[in-house]
């Protein structure tokens, strides 16, 4: 017997579209604020090494050669080491579990991971990153963690996860970025008046940032 053809209907083939497009657009960019993070890793190291324990300036000073391929890009050296000086991100978490090296480690490791499209390991990782009282590290590492969920199918999860990151980052540079991620991942679930509050939201309380500069696109989209 012929197997029969089913035919998508032509809604059901504009939302996974839009799914993928998020995907597609977004999977190479899941480091939003990943410059701040690294200035900021390398103030907490050239703080802690003059103050901190031997145990944790040696977590510290392993977390920095690490760093190195991270900016690098390449994320192999910098999660499994080079066999000489750098021990690598998943040795750092293994041998200094206790330290805030090995818990920024956690961070690092889950973006190399999403940087090469290991994505279950990368949402592993993250998901055991702990988050602190700050407005760049933590609220990008939640950024970061929604669009993991995103490229996994999970456009729930990754919705939360970004208005969270949103809400914990509360400045006028990283949180409008997050609020447009979650408002077109509303539009992807076929969402548009759930993306036009993100929307909104945006125009109305962050008129300084990137975002708000092509913002009425987005709304005039979702109002269509």
């Amino acid at each position: 017997m012929a197997k029969k053809q089913v035919q998508q209907a032509p809604e059901n083939i504009e939302a996974v579209t839009k799914t993928e497009a998020f995907i597609d657009k977004y999977k190479k960019h899941i480091v939003y604020g990943v410059c701040a993070i690294i200035v900021v890793a390398a103030a907490i190291i050239g703080y802690t090494q003059f103050i901190s324990k031997p145990r944790a300036q040696k977590a510290n000073e392993a977390l920095f050669r690490c760093e190195t391929y991270f900016q690098a890009d390449n994320y192999d050296k910098a999660l499994n080491g080079d066999g000489q000086g750098c021990v690598g991100f998943l040795k750092v978490i293994d041998e200094y579990g206790c330290t805030d090296a090995a818990n920024l480690a956690k961070l690092y490791a889950g973006i190399c991971y999403a940087q090469t499209d290991k994505w279950q390991e990368a949402a592993d990782m993250l998901e055991d990153f702990s988050l602190q009282d700050d407005a760049i590290i933590s609220p990008t590492a939640l950024a970061a963690l929604g669009n993991v969920y995103a490229n996994l199918g999970d456009n729930e999860k990754a919705i939360k996860t970004l208005l969270k990151a949103a809400k914990t980052a509360d400045n006028a540079s990283l949180t409008p970025t997050f609020l447009l991620q979650a408002g077109e991942l509303y539009e992807a679930e076929g969402k548009p008046e759930k993306a036009l509050e993100l929307y909104q939201e945006i125009k109305n309380e962050y008129v300084n940032s990137m975002a708000f500069q092509e913002i009425d696109k987005y709304i005039e989209r979702v109002k269509q």
